[in-house]
């Protein structure tokens, strides 16, 4: 099944990864930002990028509102800083959409990166705020270089994903074989993304101490897990 998916944010490198992993799998995409003509642009590189190894997805591009509109499926791969005044801004083309939260409140100083301490999660705010969406927390552990430098499936790596709507959370699960070759891992409700979106900043730390692109691999799973 191929679905039409909407990249919010999809200039910056974790939503160009992924928008070309979902295009090149075959899905429809919409990269979406504050300037439809950056999003064009950006569609456009990805799309000769995906072209080079015979995806057959298709690329455009939109502002953050047109592409959420026309998409069944909703990514929101932006920073931190002004996520909340965004998915407001979004709220109504949101609604009723399944809507997956890739995003990592994270902090930075001269120690390096770190999880800011919240009551709730990114995704649980984007559920707050738009309480008819179907949120679903995934995709928060994988290197955006990983996700671009390569059309191979990143085997050694577990997407985890967490979420209330089960149809939705099964959804994002198949979505997930896009990046990894192998469905996601049910991670549970989508309380737990308290605990993911902070663990990404173990992963900068690491990668960045071995100079590596370190990805999450749960080990002890049975084998239909993955299946």
């Amino acid at each position: 099944m191929t679905h039409t998916i909407a990249v919010v944010g999809g200039t910056g490198p974790q939503g160009r990864g992924l928008a070309y992993r979902f295009a090149l799998a075959g899905h429809t995409v919409v990269i979406g930002s504050r300037s439809a003509e950056r999003a064009t642009e950006k569609a456009e590189e990805i799309a000769a990028r995906v072209a080079e190894n015979g995806g057959s997805g298709t690329l455009s591009g939109a502002t953050n509102a047109d592409a959420a509109a026309g998409a069944d499926l909703v990514l929101l791969a932006v920073p931190w800083d002004g996520y909340q005044e965004l998915v407001a801004d979004l709220a109504s083309v949101l609604d009723g959409k399944t809507v997956i939260s890739c995003v990592n409140p994270l902090a930075f100083d001269a120690a390096g990166p770190y999880g800011l301490t919240l009551p709730e999660s990114a995704a649980e705010l984007t559920q707050a705020a738009v309480p008819g969406a179907k949120v679903v927390g995934a995709f928060h552990h994988v290197a955006a270089l990983s996700l671009w430098k390569t059309p191979e499936p990143l085997s050694h790596e577990d997407v985890l994903v967490c979420g209330d709507d089960p149809e939705s959370k099964d959804v994002v699960a198949e979505l997930a074989r896009t990046v990894s070759g192998q469905r996601g891992i049910d991670a549970g409700a989508l309380r737990i993304a308290r605990q993911l979106e902070p663990f990404t900043a173990v992963l900068i730390n690491v990668n960045k101490r071995y100079k590596v692109r370190s990805g999450l691999h749960l080990a002890g799973l049975p084998d239909d897990a993955r299946a």
